[in-house]
């Protein structure tokens, strides 16, 4: 088969591409997320404190995570992202499994770290395939469908979650969803293939020979934006994720919910605010972004200057039916920046160093962010337990909704640079 009808026959899949690599970055979601809805049970058979479970929410996650990304990126550019992919998915999956039959925190918390060690391979080389596969005026809203996996993931992961451990026990959620994602590895691997790199994008190629990792460095240290863009999601991260974890605890500690309810509720939040906000920040940046690259970081900023105040009505509404309502717009606006930022992260490298680049803004993102979010929100509410009791933790979740407002202020910084620092 010639170059020519191997880059049309590499556009006519393209769908289905994007709808396998949506599938495993759902299962991203689902195996990372799952821990949240998980706590209360897992809380009451260990007996552990909220410290401990934020850890195991953040930190065991995250610090394999966030430290292997990079280098297996730095592969995924030089190697084949599709196995890169294809073996990350089967890793983490199999490690979520082993998270049912831990015995004590200890094991517990091993293995999660093992699902990070897996997961690190999981996203960059995903949004390096994603840019090789649709041009610029359509890469924001792919990578906005990719991102669909976040809400949709963690609603399923929630629901699911909730669902098996009140029918069964918090093991068996753990192991049926593990054995899903590995059943699904062979599938990725058999019908996705390798694209060629920068097809789409002509400057780019023009700088094609491949960089050192410490080139790739000193060209991103001359970039302000790259910065300011990583700083700001890893700020805004450390409330979102932080909520995400610690959400269905609120919601059983404050209304009353029992697990399944929890579940449902929140499931049904993170998935319609969730999608929407999204899929609003892919169309604003495709529409707006050719027109003004500050567009990619200004739509993040307004989105998180309007999510702040929405967070702080809902945690402290009385009721929970207007608490839905108002957590659905936060829920939204908080997730808006994800594909205006991914894909301006596409256009600040070459074509055969996106894999690293993006590894690097989420070691940045999510080292801060996933490590501190649920970690220090849980502190916070052991801290204030003994004189608030069940309210401290909607005080805490109070407290990380002032880290959207600093990202929203690095996002309008970050878009002064962008235009300069931009690889058409």
């Amino acid at each position: 088969m010639n170059k020519a009808s191997n880059v049309e026959r590499q556009g006519s899949n393209r769908a289905l591409v994007l709808a396998l690599l949506f599938v495993v970055y759902t299962f991203n979601f689902i195996d990372r997320q799952i821990v949240g809805i998980l706590a209360t049970p897992i809380k009451a058979d260990l007996n552990l404190t909220d410290t401990q479970l934020g850890l195991l929410g953040g930190l065991a996650f995250a610090i394999f995570y966030t430290s292997l990304g990079v280098p297996i990126a730095w592969i995924a550019d030089r190697w084949s992202r599709t196995w890169t992919m294809t073996l990350a998915l089967g890793l983490w999956s199999a490690f979520t499994a082993l998270c049912g039959v831990a015995v004590n925190y200890v094991q517990l918390f091993l293995a999660r770290v093992g699902v990070g060690v897996g997961e690190a391979g999981g996203v960059a080389p995903a949004y390096s395939l994603i840019s090789d596969y649709f041009p610029p005026k359509e890469r924001a809203r792919a990578l906005a469908i990719y991102s669909f996996g976040i809400p949709v993931g963690s609603a399923a992961g929630i629901a699911l979650g909730g669902v098996v451990a009140s029918l069964v026990d918090w093991r068996a959620a753990f192991i049926t969803v593990g054995l899903a994602g590995v059943l699904v590895a062979p599938v990725f691997r058999a019908l996705v293939r390798e694209p060629e790199r920068g097809r789409f994008d002509a400057a780019l190629r023009a700088e094609q020979a491949k960089m050192s990792f410490f080139e790739l460095m000193r060209m991103l240290g001359r970039k302000p934006s790259f910065w300011l863009v990583s700083l700001g999601a890893a700020a805004s991260s450390i409330m979102s994720y932080g909520a995400f974890f610690w959400m269905p605890s609120f919601l059983i500690r404050s209304y009353g919910f029992t697990l399944r309810e929890a579940s449902y509720f929140y499931a049904a939040i993170l998935l319609v605010g969730g999608v929407l906000g999204i899929w609003l920040g892919g169309f604003l940046a495709d529409k707006l972004g050719g027109r003004s690259r500050a567009a990619y970081a200004l739509i993040p900023a307004i989105a998180f200057a309007i999510a702040a105040p929405c967070y702080a009505l809902g945690l402290l509404s009385p009721s929970p039916t207007a608490a839905f309502a108002l957590f659905l717009f936060p829920t939204a606006f908080g997730l808006a920046w994800l594909a205006p930022v991914i894909t301006a992260v596409q256009h600040l490298a070459p074509a055969t160093s996106r894999s690293t680049a993006s590894a690097l803004f989420l070691f940045i993102n999510n080292l801060i962010g996933l490590g501190l979010g649920s970690t220090l929100i849980g502190a916070i509410s052991d801290a204030l337990t003994s004189r608030f009791s069940n309210e401290a933790l909607r005080l805490s979740i109070l407290s990380g909704a002032g880290f959207y407002v600093i990202s929203g202020i690095l996002f309008a910084i970050a878009s002064r640079f962008l235009r300069r620092d931009w690889l058409d």
